[in-house]
């Protein structure tokens, strides 16, 4: 689980990572002080739980969790006070603690709060490397992995380019990377993953296909290059 801290409070920040510490499967993606760092984190990297303090300045953890809409990883609130208990549960969070956190509390909270991860991974998911399946508006479709030409990151989308139209999904490009088979596919730019058996000609910085151009950036060119096995 690709699991964030949010809290203003280094102390509380380093007592929670040292309590995620003692759980296997949790991978600590980074630690933020306030909501607007939470946003910027997001934008570039996936992030399956997030154990979030509610008092926050400038941005609540209530009021953040409310903003961040159908991107929203799983949550575990961590706070000092009882008061919000009620409202939080009414965003259907996985857990809220109360701290002082003791570590057998913890882990209960961990425990409902990977039964929701695994139980939401709907969004998009492979099958033997041979398709993916997208939440297409209020369905969930199959997309075959040949079909696909590149993935193009745009605000809070990423868009899904096929030879006969894109797929725009709620995400991150970092999340449909972690599931796009690595044999097939490489990332070219912050904002574009690309087909590698789908590219036509590269040249003067972007690559094109399909006749549609892909800005390839200076810091991907080698391992690009390398991938293609260009001569």
């Amino acid at each position: 689980m690709k699991t964030l801290i949010v809290d203003d409070n280094k102390i509380a920040r380093t007592t929670m990572k040292q309590l995620a510490r003692q759980v296997t499967d949790i991978e600590l993606v980074g630690e933020c002080a306030n909501a607007m760092e939470v946003y910027d984190l997001m934008r570039e990297q996936s992030v399956d739980l997030l154990l979030l303090d509610i008092e926050l300045p400038g941005m609540t953890g209530i009021e953040l969790t409310k903003n961040l809409g159908n991107r929203r990883p799983v949550i575990i609130f961590t706070t000092a006070k009882k008061e919000y208990a009620v409202e939080a549960f009414e965003l259907n969070v996985a857990d809220y603690i109360v701290k002082p956190i003791i570590l057998a509390r913890f882990l209960q909270a961990v425990g409902k709060a990977r039964e929701m991860i695994e139980s939401n991974k709907t969004e998009v998911r492979t099958e033997e490397d041979e398709f993916v399946f997208i939440r297409d508006s209020s369905i969930v479709r199959r997309l075959k992995i040949e079909d696909i030409l590149f993935a193009e990151a745009m605000g809070d989308y990423v868009k899904l380019h096929t030879p006969q139209k894109f797929y725009a999904i709620h995400t991150t490009l970092k999340s449909v990377e972690d599931r796009l088979p690595v044999s097939k596919f490489i990332r070219v730019h912050r904002s574009y993953i690309v087909a590698i058996a789908k590219i036509d000609t590269l040249q003067d910085g972007a690559l094109i296909i399909s006749g549609r151009p892909v800005p390839v950036a200076d810091a991907y060119r080698a391992a690009l290059n390398k991938r293609m096995n260009v001569l």
